[in-house]
């Protein structure tokens, strides 16, 4: 008889001789073929086959017996068939794929008829259903899985047995649902930056997520992703032990929610000892609840697992072949207390007793929401092991900082070997001031590369100097950098607000030096057996010199605390003179947010290994254009950019088209209008100069309102039909608003008349601007689709008659004037705005029940900062010296909202003049000024009469100012 197929349930390396497949995977396979005996080839007795006529199928129906006989055995079929499916399909199936990812099955055979018709990367197994019997399809084998799977790709590239060791190898414990998130994430960040080599480690079942098909997996055979994972954890051991134990010296297990810094992990176990047992973690016994119930000798923990463990070569050659003895001897449900419990019995050491384990490895109590807010914390900055971070887009944010971290570290190492160069240089006598002269022999110089070149290591003459309060010296008084005295608030003497609260960024910048002045305190701490507290400022003074840096003078208010010898806890008071000092120059530039690349060094170099007749050096053009912007301080982007960064041939072309299509950028003005006629006139004059005399891509909308002053809307719209007539290409158009002036409602009228497009760049201005082509360009290169919206800061004048009083002046004869006596630089202005057109639907655009003056621009901003993560629009804001607010007087309606009110007589104080210009206009007045300002004072501290209170005074008129 032929051979019947069966479903053989037994797991193939227990039940099965000789293994078979690896994994545990249940697959079909015949039975074996039957003894031949004489009575195989014995015929069955042949039957008459009985007559059936054609009424037979209603004959059985009518007897009841035939029926139910035909009704139960079909029953009876059913469920034999979902007791053969059930019993045969394979526990795979039931995991929960990613989208486009079919169940896995048997390594090894060929892919199923979807996954192999379509080139899917999933792994899938199953029945394919076709012309013919059904066929067994299995899923295609990932990289390094198979029967000649070699677990030791996951090395080190020339990673030998028996040769040099690597340092570490990290194991880390993860779960098939989160291979395509944590598990990628960690792979992504500190995974390819170690030492060593990584793994993961999980269920039997798990294969790479197709979205990281290079995920170095362990799919540990008889495990699932069960929970406490014991079983697990000390398969990972064993594992590591089998397969790695010769090729590295330390082992770290880790979990796939934990960060890891890999230059400060080496450089922790470059100093301990690899050939002695180490067991090397956060000790713990614990929590109050557990105590005393985990099994624990007096003299036992174990290392918590969640920040890390590590184990030295020898603690895994002693634990590794005790693992069976480890997992058939558990006394308690927790992973890292069992894992201890192991490594004490077998290797004879704890877990490290060491206080400084906490800050090392550190551990965050904060649960889900650990490591998302600041970053900027000592603990941060001193751990090697950050956990837990449970949200796995954040542990791109942490390795990004971590990344900062670094490059101010280079930085410092620069600033380091610049003053060694300059120290040399001094001690061997020569000329400090021009390093580029010096020879170390003949025709050898110091510094090869040229200022200009692509490998110009910096001014020594500049970044050499040793740290100090006097490096810049004023040449007048003019010159004199003023400090700004901090204490509770800030105060300045040359701002427009001389008393105010500390900014954002100069508390952070104070919070980061006296980080790094506690870091210096407390660096030999352990050896002086004592360690110092950081309390507060008492007080201070900060500068910022444009060429060094920030300079501080603190008066700290400190703990000092002594442990060794006499105890005492006392406070203290350092004074700490300190500098931030500038780096060298970097220059970056974009375009539509994509870098500009340089050509690579290879592809810039003939075959002969010069520069392909480029002239290089000081005195190229190249090097002119870099010194010229260097020594200038400012880098004229336009046409002296591509030749500083040495384009030439078709990369050059590509770069032109790229900037060219930039170029072409359609610029639509938003202006809203309600009278003031002669302003307009002055506008469109600026923007026929500036735009239409040049051919520029732009479109004007004028929403025009009534005005309640002036009848001034039929020479509004005169002056824009000539205009049309006159630049018939360009789009020229007034919007005729029949309401009371709302300028929020004015922008999102204006914002509807451009098409949804390529061409829907919009630019929100009003009419006392002016501005010049170098604006229009900052607006095309600033504004970026879907990406970042551009908030300039604009110059705003002063009022004229108080800058120009000595000349008699009542308006500035030069609009771009640019200087502190002239006008401010409107940093908390957002009203004039440049974004398309798409992104202000996104943030859900201008709120137009807001009437009347102001506010309404604060609140556009705010909804494009709040959705900033959500919708990835950027929010970039840069001081314009080409967009200038011609002064006007500001009149606020006292029926204003009162914030609106506040915010606009704020505005109207802010154009009355310069602090300095205001005060000696006032002390001019002599004691006139004074008397008045009694008078102020005297009535607004009178409380205000009752009405109709008997001898109640009507409170005197204020006089006028002097």
């Amino acid at each position: 008889m032929p051979p019947t197929f069966h479903h053989d349930l037994r797991d193939d390396d227990h039940d099965v001789p000789g293994g078979g497949d690896s994994d545990g995977v249940r697959v079909l396979r015949a039975a074996p073929r039957p003894a031949l005996t004489p009575q195989s080839f014995r015929l069955p007795p042949l039957r008459r086959r009985p007559f059936i006529p054609r009424s037979a199928p209603n004959m059985l129906l009518r007897r009841p017996r035939r029926w139910q006989q035909l009704f139960g055995g079909t029953v009876l079929g059913l469920v034999i068939g979902l007791l053969v499916v059930a019993f045969t399909r394979d526990p795979d199936a039931y995991r929960q794929c990613a989208p486009g990812e079919e169940p896995p099955g048997p390594p090894g055979s060929p892919p199923s008829g979807a996954a192999a018709g379509s080139g899917s990367s999933g792994f899938g197994f199953g029945f394919r259903y076709g012309s013919g019997s059904e066929q067994w399809t299995s899923p295609p084998a990932p990289p390094g899985y198979g029967a000649d799977h070699d677990p030791l790709h996951l090395l080190e590239p020339g990673s030998k047995p028996g040769g040099r060791r690597g340092l570490v190898m990290v194991g880390v414990m993860t779960a098939d649902k989160y291979l395509p998130t944590r598990a990628a994430a960690v792979w992504d960040t500190w995974g390819k930056e170690l030492p060593g080599g990584i793994a993961f480690f999980s269920a039997g079942f798990s294969r790479p997520p197709p979205n990281r098909p290079d995920l170095p997996l362990v799919a540990l055979k008889g495990v699932d992703d069960s929970y406490p994972p014991q079983k697990k954890s000390m398969k990972m051991i064993e594992y590591l032990w089998e397969q790695y134990g010769d090729h590295f010296e330390w082992f770290l297990r880790a979990d796939d929610d934990v960060y890891v810094r890999p230059d400060k992990l080496e450089k922790l176990l470059r100093s301990v000892d690899s050939s002695k047992p180490q067991f090397i973690g956060q000790a713990g016994r614990g929590n109050q609840e557990e105590f005393g119930l985990l099994s624990l000798e007096f003299d036992e923990n174990f290392c918590m697992g969640g920040p890390g463990v590590l184990f030295s070569r020898e603690t895994l050659a002693r634990v590794a072949p005790h693992v069976k003895y480890c997992l058939q001897n558990l006394y308690t449900t927790h992973e890292d207390v069992e894992l201890g419990r192991c490594v004490q019995r077998f290797a004879g050491i704890p877990c490290t007793w060491s206080y400084e384990m906490q800050n090392i490895l550190y551990h965050n109590s904060s649960g889900n929401d650990a490591f998302t807010g600041n970053l900027k914390h000592r603990e941060v900055h001193r751990a090697i092991t950050l956990h837990p971070i449970k949200q796995y887009r954040y542990l791109y944010r942490v390795h990004n900082y971590m990344g900062q971290l670094k490059i101010q570290e280079s930085w410092q190492e620069s600033l380091s070997l610049h003053r060694d160069i300059e120290a040399m240089l001094e001690l061997l006598g020569h000329d400090a001031a021009h390093p580029e002269k010096v020879q170390l022999a003949k025709n050898v110089p110091l510094f090869t590369a040229r200022r200009g070149d692509r490998d110009y290591l910096g001014d020594s003459a500049l970044l050499g100097k040793p740290p100090s309060l006097n490096k810049y010296r004023p040449k007048d008084e003019a010159g004199v950098l003023p400090w700004d005295f901090i204490s509770r608030s800030l105060f300045s003497a040359g701002h427009g607000n001389p008393r105010r609260r500390i900014e954002s960024a100069l508390r952070e910048g104070l919070d980061d030096v006296v980080r790094e002045v506690m870091d210096m305190i407390n660096a030999f701490s352990k050896q002086r057996g004592r360690v110092i507290e950081y309390r507060e400022i008492l007080y201070g003074y900060h500068r910022l010199s444009p060429v060094y840096g920030a300079d501080y003078i603190l008066d700290l208010l400190l703990v000092y605390k002594k442990y060794r010898g006499k105890k005492m806890t006392v406070p203290v008071r350092r004074h700490a003179y300190l500098q931030q000092q500038f780096t060298g120059l970097e220059i970056r530039e974009t375009v539509e947010g994509e870098e500009v690349g340089r050509q690579p060094p290879d592809q810039a170099l003939s075959e002969d290994g010069d520069d392909g007749g480029q002239q290089q050096g000081p005195h190229s053009p190249q090097g002119a254009s870099f010194r010229e912007a260097f020594e200038n301080g400012l880098l004229r982007i336009g046409d002296a950019l591509p030749s500083l960064l040495g384009r030439d041939g078709e990369g050059r072309d590509e770069e032109a088209r790229d900037e060219a299509s930039v170029r072409r950028k359609v610029i639509n003005f938003i202006l809203p209008l309600a009278g003031r006629f002669t302003t307009f006139s002055r506008f469109v004059s600026v923007f026929e100069e500036v735009c239409l005399q040049n051919e520029e891509p732009v479109s004007l909308f004028v929403i025009l309102f009534p005005s309640e002053t002036e009848v001034s809307a039929n020479e509004t719209v005169t002056l824009m039909a000539s205009l049309q007539r006159r630049y018939p290409k360009h789009r020229l158009a007034v919007v005729p608003v029949f309401d009371s002036f709302a300028r929020a409602l004015a922008l999102e009228i204006g914002a509807a008349q451009v098409k949804d497009g390529q061409d829907d760049l919009l630019f929100f201005i009003d009419v006392d601007m002016v501005f010049s082509r170098a604006t229009l360009e900052r607006i095309r290169v600033n504004t970026i689709r879907g990406r970042q919206a551009y908030f300039p800061i604009v110059f705003s004048e002063f009022e004229p008659a108080t800058v120009y009083r000595d000349q008699g002046l009542t308006v500035a004869p030069n609009h771009f004037l640019i200087n502190q006596d002239t006008g401010y630089w409107r940093q908390y202005g957002f009203g004039i705005v440049s974004l398309y057109k798409s992104d202000l639907r996104k943030v859900g655009g201008f709120d137009t029940s807001i009437r009347g003056w102001g506010k309404e621009d604060v609140d556009l901003y705010d909804k494009f900062v709040v959705s900033m993560a959500a919708n990835n629009v950027s929010v970039f804001r840069a001081a314009d010296p080409n967009l200038v607010h011609v002064f006007h007087i500001v009149d606020c309606d006292p029926n204003l909202e009162p914030s609106q009110l506040k915010m606009c007589k704020g505005t109207r104080a802010d154009t009355l003049g310069g602090v300095g210009q205001l005060a000696d206009i006032i002390y001019s007045q002599g004691q006139a000024a004074l008397n008045y300002a009694s008078r102020r004072r005297t009535a607004a501290a009178a409380p205000p009469a009752s009405v109709g209170e008997a001898g109640a005074a009507p409170p005197r008129p204020a006089q006028p100012a002097p």
